[in-house]
Formats: structure tokens, C-alpha cells, sequence
């Protein structure tokens, strides 16, 4: 059986990089020789450690789409950088706005002392976004910066200006590019001859321009965009990232240079996906990623990313702030765009917005840079940071969003004791020391009279010891479904507490069972509650999980079984599996395994897999079903995994008893537009996850 333990709530947060309190900045950036490829733990964290510590950036959308800015024809069309896709542009149509690229008023110092003075660290700039259009002097093209009448080096300006001001400059690349006689696909209305085009050389193309970006620039991340389309493979991913990792053995490289991204969600999913942090766009994940790995949230100003003169929607300041606050608590980085106009101004909006953070920053940086995720699972009035002191405290910072009407700010569950200066006001050191008093398992820290937190004001605590916070205990069972019985573990962030815990959903109280090292066996199915008690009161939330004591599914019986599955395909811009259930078959054949090899063209088609799985072993058996777009895997009547609808490349999983033998087996698959993708794995008595074998596939 498989051995995945399921944690209901992690009882003290924590992050990948716990950082030393800083010491450098940026002056001290890891050399651009002398680091391997193929790294050691260590080596890597020294290659991401300024990352890590900055906590805050600048990213700017620029190019010719800042000309247009969301009108086409006199038409408000938006789309702005993506206008040449939404509007249906021909090429032909929309590379003339070279010619009218002359940004007067660009000032590369100006950018650059805007995003210092707000707190920004470093600047991802987009040197080439999906238009094709490079804002450098490239030799392998002419739709560059050279051949417009402004005619300067923008990142050779910019980059200079980052040096003189100690900011690092970061370069966004765009794998996509629609003007690029060699980029396959096409788009629909672009009815360019394709006979000649050759995507390989296109791939040439791309990594003659990024050696141009490294060799000229040394930008210290590359930020690649655009791999979702179905040319672009994941051994093309694994092969650029190597690529530019050799020309510079420190830079950094985003994951969406591979194609292992979760969508929006950005995070990398399992199977030797290329990457050095995850990318969510336009959200922040509710509780940070998974211990070890590296993120950061892109989000734009107002509503675009490139120049629209009418998006006025624009964020509020203490929205942003906040929202940074928030990032840095869950161990990411702030990544916050500008559009510049065609001009090359930042919008007044923008302009303000950065002026009223930095205002902030100037006072609370310290608990920004160089901070790592919150000890504590939840605040009700704010967020936490927190960074090592050199005598092996910490220093927890703590954001008040909103004032409690206690006057008390309360640390639920945080064992440690204050140490050094106590608590006191980050912005006004001298209005303290802040009482503290111990409630239980409670720190409370009593707030100045009338104190009013606004934006966010921060008190700073120094405790003993890296923090111990202790919430919800962790449940761990092997699986939530079981045959004749499974084993039951409970663990707590400290040994300072005790775990009590019932089987029947009932809210566990101190007279409640007590859990100890030993495994609990279960043999029926229960709703299991634990909870953590210090000194006899309970302390933080409960944790559930819910145990089911099931039948296998029984195996059918067939007179005669072959190797392979049958397959058919159906045309059509389905949205669901089921959208193509009563579809005529375009096309039918056997298959030895799971793929997309009979897909009968690029985008917009289903695929419906029949026949049966042999299982091994009568057992629990575990089902990874990833997929762009929709799937869904059903065993006999049962719906094991359902991943249905529009998507980029989701994983998700299902649990199923099985008995030894046969089972009707059936996969729909859709694929709408973009990459596309299908893998299913399983687990089960005796192996671990794996693809299924051809073996295993009957009709």
C-alpha cells in the first residue's frame, strides 16, 4: 500500500529558505562562472539567496503595444500587450508600429529611483514579449529597438541604471512570438505562408537572442512566458533551462521556461519540471506554496499588464501594501507591474501608488527584506514575518491590519518566551516596551492607547528560540480508504502539549482519548477529530479527517482479453468531457498505452480511451490523473478521478479499492485550445506511483 500521509494542518509554518539576517545587498551577487549546473542543496541556496531576501520587484510590460494602448482602427478594443491576438491582427498589419516607436520621455534613472524609493530590490522588464518586437539592438533581427526612431538601447540604458543604483535588473522573455516567420502555430487569421517555417529554427533563433540578453546584460533572472502552446514540448523546456544555466551558471529561470505550471496557480507539478521558483499571476495561494519551493506573484497595478490609457481601475495603495505584506508572510516574492505609456511614462496612478508604498517602506522595510513565511496558521488582526538573529532568536514582525477591541494582540499557540527588547513599535521604537503577558499557550502583547492601525503598522517581538507555534495537530494514515484496517499517528509542533482525539466527530475535549507514540489501529470506517491541550485547555483549531472502511471493486470475468485499449477521436470546441459523448467518431484504432499519439489535429478534439485495467492485487490503489484540458477516469461505474473542464495542466487524484483482475476501464480527454497534455499514473500494493504500464491495459 501506499505509504502518503495526509497532513490535515501543518502545525507550525515554516518556509524553504530561512535566511540569516542580512548582510548584503546586492553588491555581493553570486559570480557569473564557477557554479555547476548540476548543484548541491547548498550551492543552490547561494544562488537564490538575493532572491529570497528581496521580498519586493518591479515588473514592466513595454513595447509597441504602448502605442495602440487598447485602440485598434480608432475602435477601443483592449487587449492591450495581447492586442495583436484579441483583435485578430495580421502581422503585416501590426509591425508598422515600429515606425512610430519613439519614446521621448523615457528616463531609465527615473524607473529606477521610482522602484528604489518604493522598496523594490530588483526589475523584470519584458525584453521581448509575444509581438516579437526586442527592446535591444539584436543582430539576428530587425524588429528591434535599432529600427524604430528612438533607435537607443533601452536594456542597455536600464541596465545601466540599475548598476549605479544597486537594483537588479531581471529580463521577462517571451517563448511565443507571433511575428516570427518561424513560430508554429499560427494564428487562425495569419495567412502567412507556413511551407518554409521551421520551429527548430525558431528554438536557434530564440537562444542566439538570449545568449545576445546574457553576454550584453547579465540579467539575474530570466522570466520566460508563453510555453503553453503545444510546439512548445517539455524537453524543450528542460533544454532551454540547461541552456541558459550553462551560458550563466547563476542566473535564475522561472518555471513557465518548462511545461510543468498549474495554471494561474503557477505551482510546478511533479515529474522533473525545469524551474527555480513558481509563478502564480493575479492571485495569491491561500496558505503559500509546499515546503521548498520558491514563488512569486506577478500582478498588475489596475487591470492590464501592458499601456491601456482608459484602465483606471487601479488598486488602492493600502490594498498593495497589504497584499504585499500578505506574499511575504507566506514566503513569496511581490512582483508588481507598470505599463508604461507610448511615451515611455509610468502612469500617473502608478506613479503615486509607488510613492505612497515607498512612504510605508520607508518605515517598515525591515520587515519585508529578508524576512520568511509566519510561524502561525492564522491572525485574525494581520499577518506575521520574521527573520534569525545572530544569537539564534528570532524576531517575529507583526503586521496589525485591524486594531483588536482589546487593545491586545494575541499570538495564539506561541510557546516561546520574549527575549531581548521584548515588543515595541517598528516605526516608533521609543513608545515602548509593549507589555506582554502569557494566557495559556498565548502570547499577548498590549497595544499603545489609542494606536489606530491604518495601512499596517508593525510591532516587532523578539522571542527565544526559532518560533514554536502550536495549532492543529497533524493526522497521519496512509490513506483515507482501507480494506480490513489501517493505522493511525498523530504529531504536534512540540512536546509541550498533548493530543486528544475522538473517532466519532465529536469535538475532542480534555477527557477525551489521549494519543500517545503507538500507532492506533482502525477498523471501521470513523470521523477522526484531534486537537492539541497545554496545561489542560485546548490550543488552536481541530484537526478531521474522515476514514472509510470499504469493499473492493469486484473484478468482471471475460472469456478472452488482448494487450492495448480502443480509442476513438471526436472534432469539435468542447468546454466539457461530456460535450462530446454523443459525437461520431472521427477516427478509431488500439492503443498500447496512455497518450495523445492518435490526436487527430493540434487544438479542438476529444479522445475517449475504453477497455480494461488489470490490477495486481486486490487492494487500495491511488490514481494521478494530469491533464490540459479536461479528463475524466472511471472504473467500472465508479468516477475515480474527475478532472473535467477548460484548463491549463492540472493534476489531480482518487483512491479506489480494487479487487485482483479485471476492471472496465474508460478516459475522456479533451483539448481545446493551447498545450496539450494527458499522463495517468497509479500506485498500489507493493509499487509506488508510476505510469501504467502496457501490460496492465486489456480490450
Amino acid at each position: 500500500m501506499i505509504a502518503t500521509i495526509i497532513s490535515i494542518v501543518t502545525a507550525v509554518a515554516t518556509t524553504n529558505a530561512v535566511p540569516p539576517e542580512s548582510t548584503w545587498w546586492p553588491s555581493d551577487l553570486p559570480p557569473r562562472v564557477g557554479t555547476p549546473l548540476v548543484e548541491t542543496d547548498e550551492q543552490h541556496d547561494d544562488r537564490m539567496a538575493w532572491w529570497r531576501e528581496s521580498r519586493f520587484g518591479l515588473f514592466i510590460h513595454w513595447g509597441l503595444y504602448a502605442i495602440p494602448g487598447g485602440y485598434w482602427e480608432g475602435r477601443r478594443t483592449g487587449g492591450a500587450e495581447w492586442i495583436l491576438n484579441s483583435v485578430k491582427i495580421h502581422p503585416d498589419d501590426y509591425m508598422p508600429l515600429q515606425q512610430q516607436f519613439d519614446p521621448v520621455d523615457f528616463d531609465p534613472m527615473q524607473w529606477v529611483m521610482m522602484a528604489k524609493n518604493a522598496g523594490m530590490k530588483y526589475i523584470v522588464i519584458t525584453s521581448k514579449h509575444h509581438d516579437g518586437f526586442c527592446l535591444w539592438p539584436s543582430e539576428l533581427t530587425d524588429f528591434d529597438v535599432e529600427g524604430t526612431p528612438f533607435g537607443r538601447d533601452i536594456l542597455g540604458e536600464l541596465a545601466e541604471a540599475c548598476r549605479n543604483e544597486g537594483i537588479v535588473l531581471c529580463l521577462y522573455h517571451s517563448i511565443m512570438d507571433w511575428t516570427r516567420p518561424d513560430y508554429l502555430p499560427r494564428r487562425a487569421w495569419d495567412d502567412r505562408p507556413s511551407d518554409g517555417a521551421d520551429y527548430q529554427r525558431y528554438v536557434a533563433y530564440m537562444k542566439g537572442q538570449l545568449q545576445e540578453l546574457v553576454d550584453r546584460y547579465q540579467p539575474a533572472v530570466l522570466w520566460f512566458d508563453g510555453e503553453w502552446e503545444g510546439t512548445w514540448t517539455h524537453e524543450d523546456g528542460q533544454a532551454m533551462y540547461d541552456f541558459v544555466r550553462t551560458i550563466d551558471p547563476a542566473v535564475i529561470v522561472n518555471n513557465r521556461v518548462d511545461t510543468g505550471r498549474t495554471g494561474m496557480a503557477g505551482l510546478t507539478r511533479s515529474g522533473g519540471y525545469r524551474g527555480d521558483f513558481g509563478t502564480p499571476e493575479q492571485e495569491i495561494p491561500a496558505t503559500g506554496m509546499p515546503f521548498g519551493v520558491d514563488w512569486e506573484t506577478c500582478m498588475t497595478m489596475n487591470r492590464s499588464w501592458g499601456y491601456q490609457s482608459f484602465d483606471m481601475a487601479f488598486k488602492p495603495t493600502e490594498d498593495l501594501v497589504r497584499k504585499l505584506v500578505d506574499i511575504t508572510s507566506k514566503g513569496g516574492n511581490f512582483l508588481l507591474n507598470v505599463g508604461p505609456d507610448e511615451r515611455g511614462r509610468f502612469p500617473n496612478e502608478s506613479i503615486e501608488r509607488l510613492a505612497e508604498i515607498g512612504d510605508w517602506m520607508q518605515v517598515n522595510a525591515e520587515s519585508i527584506h529578508g524576512t520568511f513565511a509566519s510561524c502561525f496558521t492564522e491572525l485574525e488582526w494581520g499577518r506575521c514575518t520574521r527573520r534569525n538573529l545572530a544569537d539564534g532568536d528570532q524576531r517575529l514582525y507583526l503586521h496589525v491590519f485591524e486594531s483588536p477591541t482589546t487593545g491586545m494582540v494575541r499570538l495564539p499557540g506561541l510557546l516561546n518566551a520574549p527575549a531581548g527588547r521584548g515588543a515595541y513599535l517598528l516605526a516608533d521604537p521609543a513608545v515602548g516596551p509593549l507589555a506582554i503577558e502569557r494566557d495559556g499557550a498565548d502570547l499577548t502583547i498590549r497595544l499603545p492607547d489609542g494606536m489606530v492601525a491604518g495601512i499596517d503598522t508593525v510591532l516587532v517581538l523578539d522571542i527565544e528560540g526559532p518560533a514554536i507555534v502550536v495549532s492543529a495537530p497533524s493526522i497521519d494514515v496512509a490513506e483515507p480508504v482501507f480494506l480490513e484496517s489501517t493505522e493511525l499517528g498523530f504529531s504536534a509542533a512540540s512536546d509541550r502539549v498533548e493530543i486528544r482525539y475522538t473517532l466519532d466527530g465529536t469535538a475532542p475535549e480534555i477527557g477525551s482519548t489521549l494519543a500517545g507514540d503507538s500507532p492506533v489501529e482502525i477498523r471501521r470506517s470513523a470521523t477522526v477529530q484531534a486537537r492539541c491541550f497545554f496545561d489542560g485547555s485546548p490550543v488552536g483549531t481541530i484537526a478531521t479527517t474522515a476514514l472509510r472502511r470499504v469493499e473492493p471493486l469486484r473484478a468482471v470475468q471475460t472469456l478472452t482479453s488482448r494487450p492495448g485499449l480502443r480509442w476513438t477521436t471526436h472534432l469539435g470546441a468542447f468546454e466539457r468531457v461530456a460535450d462530446f459523448a454523443d459525437i461520431e467518431p472521427s477516427a478509431e484504432g488500439i492503443a498500447a498505452s496512455i497518450d495523445l499519439s492518435m490526436q487527430p489535429r493540434p487544438e479542438n478534439f476529444g479522445i475517449r480511451f475504453t477497455g480494461f485495467l488489470e490490477a495486481p492485487r486486490t487492494g487500495i490503489y491511488r490514481f494521478s490523473l494530469d491533464s490540459d484540458d479536461g479528463s475524466r477516469f472511471i472504473l467500472g461505474d465508479a468516477v475515480v478521478v474527475d478532472n473535467d473542464g477548460l484548463h491549463s495542466a492540472l493534476e489531480k487524484n482518487g483512491v479506489i479499492a480494487l479487487e485482483k483482475g479485471l476492471h472496465p476501464l474508460r478516459l475522456d480527454y479533451f483539448e481545446g485550445t493551447g498545450q496539450d497534455d494527458l499522463i495517468l499514473k497509479w500506485s498500489g500494493p507493493g509499487f509506488e506511483l508510476q505510469p501504467i504500464r502496457p501490460e496492465a491495459l486489456k480490450r
